[in-house]
């Protein structure tokens, strides 16, 4: 493990993370990593090296400093500037300053009073399958709708405009296209993120938008400010979250014991969500960092500027911290997971992606308790060039 690596990327089990992850984590969790363009950095693929890296504000979140894991990007590409108001891609004290903004608004008492919403866009999807008979498409028919119309109506974004999100996201989530087309598609995105934040400004809905918007007429926010802002979250509010709905409902098919405890016991929901998250991961390439300065992490000294990848789906499967944990069981009481990450970069939407995936799993199960796959699980095609991962389509009868 001295010498550099690619990231693994071969699945033995589309349910899995790669199985050389297995032995990386018990001969060198902190290891030597080999880029596509020639540079070398760091995996953390253990639980826990990667909580404390995620909680050192000396790692930057910066991309346009990192490494590409995926591919070797055009320089014009890697080296495009971060927009206004994504502070994702910031560290402190800019992250702060906009995520200080949205705290208040994705704690679990907030998030709850949208649970209407939720069930209201849930139970609408389904009365639509209903109607169309099986088989279908869940990730199209349920999937996707559900995430990307309840981030519509948590911002104030027009619903209607649901399906134009979706077929943007899954351009820019592509790391497999052209990084030109990709960042075309993301200038469309922010312009369209514009109009919405006009239209804000001179009539301020109830979504959170509307809200940041008469908070902001003091200058709190600039319109490009703004539109960064509800664009991130309007991207990572429903790519992950709806790929954990098709995954999980997958996961829970191809593990009938389990899918039948959830389907006896409604209130194993939440454990059956959680669980779910640790198992499946869906953040295929983990979290990007940069070391800001020299940083010792596992007895392995980290140089100033060098690329780490903290490989979520790994150390969630780290048997140093999770009984069995390349098993699936819903019951298990407490788990402690990273696929929302940790630290001062925590998903700032957890709660509310927990809710959907409670309400959407619980939901179809009760109306489909005879849900099955219309399709052999082996003609699955599975999102391996996406930033999240998961199914491209989800066939399904009932």
């Amino acid at each position: 493990m001295t010498s550099p690596a690619p990231l693994p990327t071969t699945r033995s089990c589309p349910l899995d993370p790669p199985p050389a992850f297995a032995r990386i984590r018990a001969e060198a969790p902190v290891s030597r990593l080999l880029f596509p363009d020639g540079r070398t950095g760091w995996l953390v693929s253990d639980y826990a090296h990667l909580k404390k890296m995620l909680a050192d504000p000396r790692f930057s979140s910066r991309p346009d400093r990192a490494a590409n894991p995926f591919r070797a990007l055009s320089r014009k590409v890697a080296q495009r500037p971060v927009r206004p108001g994504v502070f994702s891609a910031m560290d402190a004290p800019d992250h702060m300053r906009y995520r200080r903004l949205l705290t208040g608004r994705f704690t679990v008492r907030q998030v709850r009073r949208l649970a209407p919403v939720v069930e209201e866009i849930v139970t609408g999807r389904l009365d639509d399958m209903e109607r169309r008979g099986g088989p279908l498409d869940l990730v199209r028919a349920f999937s996707l709708p559900v995430a990307s119309m309840v981030i519509c109506r948590f911002l104030g974004v027009p619903v209607d405009d649901h399906a134009q999100v979706q077929q943007r996201s899954q351009i820019i989530f592509n790391l497999a296209l052209p990084g030109e087309l990709k960042a075309a598609t993301g200038d469309a995105m922010h312009r369209f993120m514009l109009r919405v934040v006009a239209h804000e400004r001179s009539d301020p809905g109830a979504g959170l938008l509307g809200e940041l918007a008469r908070l902001s007429g003091a200058d709190l926010l600039s319109d490009e400010e703004l539109a960064g802002m509800g664009g991130l979250l309007l991207l990572a509010g429903h790519e992950p979250t709806a790929q954990m709905i098709s995954l999980g409902v997958l996961a829970l098919l191809r593990n009938p014991g389990q899918l039948e405890l959830v389907r006896r016991e409604p209130g194993l929901a939440g454990h059956a969500v959680d669980e779910l998250l640790r198992f499946l991961s869906v953040v295929q390439f983990g979290a990007i960092r940069v070391a800001g300065t020299d940083v010792e992490l596992g007895g392995r000294g980290i140089g100033a500027g060098d690329t780490v990848i903290g490989h979520m789906a790994s150390a969630n499967r780290d048997a140093m911290r999770f009984r069995d944990p390349d098993s699936l069981d819903v019951t298990r009481a407490h788990t402690p997971h990273l696929a929302f990450g940790h630290g001062a970069h925590q998903c700032l939407g957890q709660h509310l992606a927990r809710l959907q995936l409670v309400v959407a799993l619980r939901g179809l199960l009760a109306r489909f308790p005879r849900l099955r796959l219309a399709v052999p699980a082996e003609q699955l095609r599975y999102r391996t060039e996406m930033v999240d991962y998961g199914v491209h389509e989800l066939p399904v009868s009932w």
